[in-house]
């Protein structure tokens, strides 16, 4: 049974991934687009800033979220001051650094359903008369849809288990920045906490093997439905 503290941790790490997830999704769809459909120069650069969460130590990027957004910082300043907006030590900034992190995961999976989709459909509807966006709507985006659920879903997944560009950037406050991973890491901190932390790794573990098979579920649903 989770204390109340656990279940403080538990909820705020779904809102915080849902919100991340969400947020970067309709960007994480244009890349995609963009890397699978659209010729331009530098688009290997492009490519490799995209996934370069993959490589990077977390901690790294929680260091550059902070430089960037942090209250001093030129882009975190100039929100706080005009918009009375504050992302450090905040759940709001805990969702950014989650969409930073998770955000190759969307792109990779929504590339690899238009890659895998057929072109000549968009390109037959183009010669009908179809403008760019009526193709995108109604053609293309249907075909990409596996790869925006399942991308969607193991995003969710890996926001859960995200620790390094939190605890970087928006540090371990409870209540607003201790999601389920920093919680480990509490208890793991405190004399006597063994037992506290191996049941929300547990916890943790139940929760990441469930997002990569409801990933992958969804989106073999959808290949059915779609080849039906």
């Amino acid at each position: 049974m989770l204390t109340d503290a656990e279940w403080e941790a538990l909820t705020l790490s779904f809102r915080i991934a849902s919100v991340g997830v969400a947020c970067a999704l309709p960007f994480a769809v244009a890349i995609a687009y963009v890397l699978a459909r659209v010729r331009l120069p530098g688009k290997t650069l492009l490519d490799g800033v995209v996934h370069l969460p993959l490589v990077l130590p977390p901690v790294v990027i929680g260091y550059l979220l902070l430089i960037t957004f942090g209250t001093r910082a030129p882009v975190g300043g100039w929100l706080l001051e005009t918009f009375g907006i504050r992302l450090v030590f905040d759940w709001k900034g805990a969702a950014l650094a989650v969409a930073v992190v998770t955000f190759p995961f969307t792109v990779r999976a929504v590339r690899l359903s238009l890659e895998a989709a057929d072109p000549e459909l968009e390109a037959a509807a183009r010669t009908l008369g179809a403008g760019r966006l009526d193709v995108f709507w109604t053609i293309t985006l249907p075909q990409a849809l596996p790869g925006v659920i399942a991308g969607a879903i193991t995003a969710f997944a890996a926001g859960l288990g995200e620790f390094g560009a939190i605890i970087t950037f928006v540090s371990n406050v409870p209540g607003e920045t201790r999601t389920l991973p920093l919680a480990i890491f509490t208890a793991i901190q405190t004399p006597g906490g063994e037992a506290q932390a191996l049941r929300l790794a547990m916890l943790s573990i139940a929760l990441a093997l469930a997002g990569l098979a409801l990933a992958e579920l969804a989106a073999r649903r959808i290949r059915r439905r779609r080849g039906g």
